[in-house]
Parts: C-alpha cells; structure tokens; sequence
C-alpha cells in the first residue's frame, strides 16, 4: 500500500513511518523536517519519500494525498507544555492538530482516499469520562488549549465520512519498542504509560485491519502486562 504519514518526525509518527517500511508499504513522510528521516543512519528508512512541510498548508497536503491508499495522522506540539501554557508554542501552531487534520480530511475526500488512522489522546470524545480526578485538573490547568484542539481534531475524524481510526494513547514514554500495546474500544488501560514505539507499531499495523474502521481504541501499557487502574493522558 501506498501511505502518507503526517507528522513524520515525532516519536510516534517516526516509529509508525518504520513500521510501515518494515511491513513493506511505500511511504510518504511529510513534517516540517522530514528529510531528517532518510539522512539518519538507518538503511531501511532510505527509500522513503521525505518531504519537508507544513501539515496545515492545502497546497502542501493535497498533491501528497493523491494517490495514496491510507493517511495516517501524528500531529501535536513537542514544546514544553508549561511554555506553551504561559505564552503559546514558538514553532507551532497552536491548532496544528485540528489544522492539520481537517486538511487532510479534505484532501482525502478531493482524492478519494478512504482510509484514515489519526493518533489523538485518551481523554478526549469517548474516554472523556475515564479520567482520573488528578488528570481532570492536569487537561484544565496545564494541558487545556492542546486538549481543545485535540477535542475539534476528533471530532473532525469522527465525522469525516471516511474509513477512519481515533487512536488514544495514555502518557507516551521512550520505553521498550518489543511488542504491541494494549488495544480496547472500551476505554480500559493496562498501566497509564505506553511507549511511543509501540504506538507507532499500531497506527502501522491499523493502516489495513479493517476490524478498527470506525473506532476509537485506548492504547497502554503492552497486551500482556497486568491491568491497573490508574491513567493519566499526555499529548
């Protein structure tokens, strides 16, 4: 399959863009430095298409859209979140999320493109109400304009009309990349942390399993660690 990663260069998005190398899709990758990709050390990243740009821009996104099979989304802010709380983020749109996903929705209905994976976070839409009291207080305190935003940018995706996924991972780490994560359509956790390779594996591995069309699956922990209660969000 032929796949656009949006948002290629974070950590979830650079650990989906090798997965999908890995399980032999042609990619595209498009951030503001994707060339950065295919000039790491790694060989299997050198046949990927990198193209530097901005995710919000129509002009950008349209002509990279066509002629794909999937879409995959990995857009956020990699700012401090107390910076961006007290005086916005300084290389970043604070709506990226949002920006970048509807024009990606409206390329993909221009060109005919069905299937749409987009990363969001717990907490938002379905699994609003699964917050911890202490996570409630972090979203409207600390996290609140990033939230709004990832609000409208799920929204956008549930109501695209595509072969769309809401992915929601809890509190993303640089833990082990071994295995898959934890996947429910039911809000439930296993731990409140989960690496963002494994994240990365998912939004791969969901880029054709028709079984999450029209989903929103919770991410954590990994399938085979025990279930805790707690979770907090990170975006």
């Amino acid at each position: 399959m032929k796949v656009l990663v949006v948002g290629a260069t974070g950590g979830s998005g650079r650990a989906a863009v090798t997965e999908l190398v890995r399980r032999g899709h042609e990619v595209t990758a498009l951030s503001r430095h994707a060339t950065a990709l295919v000039t790491q050390a790694d060989p299997a990243l050198s046949g990927v298409r990198a193209v530097d740009g901005d995710a919000t821009d129509p002009a950008v996104v349209g002509p990279l859209v066509a002629g794909q099979d999937a879409v995959v989304v990995t857009l956020g802010i990699s700012e401090s979140a107390v910076r961006v709380r007290l005086r916005g983020p300084a290389r970043t749109a604070p709506d990226v999320r949002s920006r970048g996903t509807r024009t990606v929705v409206d390329a993909m209905r221009t060109h005919g493109v069905r299937r749409l994976v987009v990363q969001t976070s717990y907490g938002v839409g379905e699994t609003r109400d699964r917050l911890t009291a202490v996570t409630r207080l972090v979203f409207a305190v600390l996290l609140r304009p990033q939230i709004a935003d990832t609000e409208i940018q799920h929204a956008l995706v549930r109501a695209s009309g595509l072969d769309w996924l809401s992915v929601q991972p809890v509190n993303l780490t640089d833990g082990p990349a071994d295995g898959m994560p934890f996947a429910s359509v039911t809000g439930d956790v296993r731990g409140n942390t989960v690496p963002r390779a494994r994240v990365g594996r998912f939004l791969a591995a969901a880029v054709d399993d028709d079984r999450w069309v029209g989903r929103t699956v919770a991410l954590s922990g990994a399938a085979d660690t025990p279930v805790r209660p707690a979770v907090r969000a990170q975006v």
